[in-house]
């Protein structure tokens, strides 16, 4: 059964419950025993995913791949309508540099983050490691705002956000986790029903 949270009575406690019931009752519970497997599961015909790799020589000029590692990311700028299928992996990558890392670094001192540059896990364990890493630093740095903080701009490194109020930037990543994070798990599923 899960449990009602209390009633919160300020902005700031109303977004961390709102990801960290979410993170602690659902999301989290539901990466435990990622495979390596399951990671690059790639469920459609002909592996046309987009995903993690070894860097390739036979894709064409418009498919950037990003990543400073044994490993890199997908992607075509604009993207491709329908945009394609993504794999765990891929989409764990998207999380974690660019909905949580990129972030961190503009507004709590992170390292610095972009998908180009980063170094994408290999495994399963790694990429979990990542996400978690980077979820507690975006958890600290919200905590530590005040209300006045969280009315501020949310300022220029958030391009179409940069007008808006750092409580809607919260808001909208805090969306972007739930969103993101249930795709996974319904990935999940899959493999476990296809297997």
């Amino acid at each position: 059964m899960t449990r009602t949270p209390p009633p919160s009575t300020t902005i700031s406690a109303v977004l961390l419950e709102q990801i960290e019931f979410h993170w602690r009752e659902q999301a989290r519970p539901h990466l435990e025993g990622l495979t390596d497997e399951e990671y690059l599961f790639d469920p459609t015909s002909g592996g046309s995913a987009w995903t993690l790799h070894p860097r390739r020589d036979d894709l064409p000029q418009e498919h950037l791949q990003g990543g400073s590692g044994d490993l890199v990311i997908d992607f075509v700028f604009p993207e491709p309508s329908p945009q394609p299928f993504t794999t765990i992996a891929w989409r764990l990558g998207h999380v974690i540099v660019g909905v949580l890392a990129l972030r961190n670094h503009s507004h709590f001192g992170g390292p610095a983050a972009d998908y180009m540059t980063w170094d994408y896990a290999s495994t399963a364990a790694g990429a979990l490691a990542q996400l978690d890493r980077e979820y507690e630093r975006w958890i600290e740095g919200v905590r530590a705002w005040s209300e006045d903080d969280l009315l501020e701009r949310a300022g220029e490194a958030e391009g179409p956000w940069a007008d808006l109020t750092r409580a809607d930037l919260v808001a909208h990543i805090h969306r972007e986790l739930i969103h993101h994070l249930a795709e996974i798990a319904l990935l999940r599923d899959l493999w476990t029903h296809t297997r």
